[in-house]
C-alpha cells in the first residue's frame, strides 16, 4: 500500500514538473514570437525591428524572421500562402477583354436559339429591370440576340467576370455613390475592360474605364514612367464618375450618356441631328459609329446577366481577397514589390493585383505626391508597426545590390526572343526590365496571348554585365564559376555577395526567375548565356 502511494506521488510530481517546464517553454516561445525578429545581413550583424506597442502586440502576433532576400510566409497570412493566382488570372484576362470587344464590334445579330430563355420570360424580366433602373430597358431582338449569345457561348467567361466583380464592384459603388451616379453603371467597366485594370485597346485607351491619355489628364490621372493612374481602380473610377456626371448634365439621359462615353458627345449630337431630333437610343443607333452601335446592347446584356445570374445558374468562384479586407499605406520612401513581399509575406502576384497602377513593380516617392500601397489588412498592421526598419531595409538592399532602377527609355539594341513553354508576357517583360505594354506595342499585339515558338522583338534595358562590373573591382569574370548549386539557407542576396559584380537582378534575369524563392539543389547560372 505504501509502495503504491509512493508511486502515485512520484507520478504527480513528474506531471507538475512537466507542466511547469511546458509553461516555461511556452512563455519563452511567446516572448520570441513578439520579439519581431531581424533582418540578417551578410556580415551577421542585425537590424532589429521596432517592438510593437502593447495594444498592437495583443492583437497581432508576429513570428517572422525576415532574412535578406528570402521569401517569408507569415503565420497570420494564410491567404498570402495559398493565393489562387489572381494576378495570373488577370494576365490571362486579355481573352475576356478581346471577347468583349469582338462582341461589341460584331454587328451581325443573327437569331440565337437558346431554349432555356423563352422570349416571353426575357420580356418580363426586362420590364422589371426597366422599372427599377434609370435606363430605358425595353425588349429588342438585337438585345435578345446579345443576351442569348453570351449565355450560349461565353457563360464560363461571365462566371470569371462575376468572380472578379466581387472584388471591384464594392469600390466602384462607393465612388459612384459620391457623384449620384446610378450604381448599375458599374457594369460599364465590364464592357469597357472586362475588369482588367491593365487592359489597353488598339487605339491606346487604358485601364478599367478605358481612358485615353488626354482624357485621363483632363480628369487628373497622372501618367509617368513608374505610374499610370488610368490603371488605378479608385482614381480611375473617380475620374469616370466625374466624366459621366458631366455628360449627364449635357444629355439628361443615361442611354445617351453611355453612347457619349464610348464615342464622345460630338458624335451623339451629330446622330441626334441626323435622326431629326430623336433622343431615343434605338432610333439613333444607326447614325452612331459602328462600335457605339454595339456598345449599349452589350451593357444592357451584361446588366441583365448579372442581375439574373441565379436564374441562369451561374456559379462564380469566391474571390481570394475582398476589397473591404484591404487597406492602404502612404509610402514614405521608394520601395519595390519584391521588398514589400519579403517583409510582409504577401506574394508579389497579389501585390500586382492590388496595386496595378505601378508599371514597373516599384512604388516611387515624390515630394507632394501621395503614392499608396494597398495590402491585406493583417499585413498593414505589420508594415506600420515596423515602418522605419522596413524602409531602412529597402534602402540598404538597393545600395548593397547597386540596383539601377529602370529609366523610361528605349535602347537601340534589339533582340529577337523565341517564346518557350511556360512563358507569358509578364514573365518575359520582367526578365528584360520592360513593360508588357511595350512588348505589345513593339510587336503590334492586341492581347497578351502568345504561343510557343513565336518570335518577339524586344528592346531590353540590359542588366549590369558581370565582366564590366568585376573589372572595376580588380577581378575577372572568368574566375567566377559558371553555375552555383543552392545550399540550405541560401538566398539570392547571400549568393550575390559571394560573387563580386553579381546582383540579385542579374541572377533573376540569367535564370529566368519570377520570384526570389530558392530550393536546395537548384543550379543557378552566374553569367549570361
Amino acid at each position: 500500500m505504501l509502495k503504491r502511494k509512493f508511486i502515485v506521488m512520484l507520478a504527480l510530481a513528474g506531471l507538475t514538473t512537466g507542466y511547469a517546464q511546458e509553461k516555461k517553454n511556452n512563455e519563452r516561445i511567446e516572448k520570441a514570437n513578439f520579439r519581431v525578429q531581424i533582418f540578417q545581413k551578410g556580415d551577421n550583424t542585425e537590424i532589429k525591428l521596432a517592438e510593437p506597442d502593447p495594444e498592437f502586440r495583443d492583437k497581432l502576433p508576429i513570428s517572422a524572421a525576415i532574412r535578406d532576400s528570402s521569401k517569408v510566409a507569415l503565420a497570420d497570412l494564410p491567404k498570402a500562402q495559398t493565393i489562387d493566382s489572381l494576378w495570373k488570372q488577370e494576365l490571362l484576362n486579355s481573352d475576356l477583354f478581346e471577347s468583349m470587344q469582338k462582341s461589341i464590334l460584331d454587328q451581325d445579330y443573327e437569331e440565337v436559339v437558346y431554349d432555356d430563355l423563352p422570349t416571353d420570360t426575357l420580356k418580363a424580366r426586362l420590364e422589371k429591370l426597366n422599372a427599377r433602373t434609370p435606363f430605358n430597358i425595353e425588349y429588342n431582338p438585337i438585345l435578345e440576340s446579345v443576351i442569348k449569345s453570351y449565355l450560349k457561348r461565353n457563360k464560363q467567361g461571365m462566371e470569371r467576370l462575376m468572380a472578379l466583380s466581387n472584388y471591384y464592384f464594392p469600390m466602384f459603388e462607393q465612388e459612384l455613390d459620391k457623384y449620384d451616379i446610378p450604381l448599375e453603371i458599374k457594369y460599364l467597366s465590364i464592357v469597357e475592360s472586362a475588369l482588367n485594370p491593365r487592359a489597353k485597346s488598339r487605339v491606346g485607351a487604358t485601364g478599367l474605364w478605358q481612358f485615353m491619355f488626354t482624357t485621363g489628364k483632363m480628369h487628373g490621372l497622372d501618367v509617368s514612367s513608374y505610374v499610370d493612374e488610368r490603371m488605378d481602380p479608385i482614381r480611375a473610377t473617380t475620374a469616370a464618375a466625374e466624366y459621366l456626371a458631366s455628360l449627364y448634365k449635357v444629355f439628361g439621359d443615361w442611354d445617351l450618356v453611355l453612347a457619349s462615353y464610348n464615342s464622345g458627345p460630338g458624335n451623339v449630337s451629330k446622330a441626334i441631328r441626323r435622326s431629326g431630333g430623336s433622343t431615343d437610343y434605338w432610333h439613333l443607333r444607326r447614325y452612331l459609329p459602328r462600335e457605339t452601335a454595339g456598345y449599349v446592347p452589350a451593357f444592357l446584356a451584361t446588366l441583365y446577366l448579372f442581375e439574373y445570374a441565379d436564374e441562369h445558374k451561374f456559379q462564380p468562384k469566391n474571390p481570394e481577397v475582398v476589397y473591404f479586407e484591404t487597406d492602404t499605406i502612404q509610402v514614405k520612401k521608394m520601395i519595390t514589390f519584391d521588398q514589400v513581399s519579403q517583409v510582409t509575406g504577401v506574394d508579389t502576384e497579389m501585390l500586382q493585383f492590388l496595386n496595378p497602377s505601378y508599371k514597373l513593380n516599384i512604388i516611387p516617392f515624390v515630394d507632394d505626391e501621395k503614392y499608396t500601397l494597398r495590402l491585406p489588412k493583417p499585413a498593414v498592421g505589420k508594415f506600420v508597426s515596423n515602418e522605419n526598419a522596413i524602409y531602412e531595409f529597402a534602402t540598404t538592399q538597393m545600395e548593397e545590390e547597386k540596383k539601377e532602377l529602370p529609366k523610361y527609355v528605349e535602347t537601340e539594341d534589339r533582340i529577337r526572343y523565341k517564346v518557350k513553354n511556360g512563358d507569358y508576357l509578364g514573365k518575359i517583360a520582367e526578365r528584360y526590365g520592360v513593360g508588357v505594354s511595350s512588348i505589345r506595342r513593339w510587336n503590334n499585339m492586341r492581347s497578351n496571348t502568345i504561343r510557343v515558338g513565336q518570335y518577339l522583338t524586344i528592346y531590353p534595358r540590359k542588366p549590369v554585365d558581370v565582366a564590366s562590373t568585376t573589372s572595376n573591382s580588380g577581378s575577372s569574370s572568368s574566375s567566377n564559376p559558371k553555375t552555383y548549386i543552392v545550399r540550405k539557407g541560401d538566398s539570392l542576396w547571400s549568393i550575390s555577395k559571394k560573387f563580386p559584380g553579381v546582383t540579385v537582378q542579374n541572377l533573376r534575369a540569367w535564370n529566368d526567375m519570377n520570384t526570389n524563392s530558392l530550393k536546395p539543389g537548384m543550379k543557378l547560372k552566374l553569367s549570361k548565356g
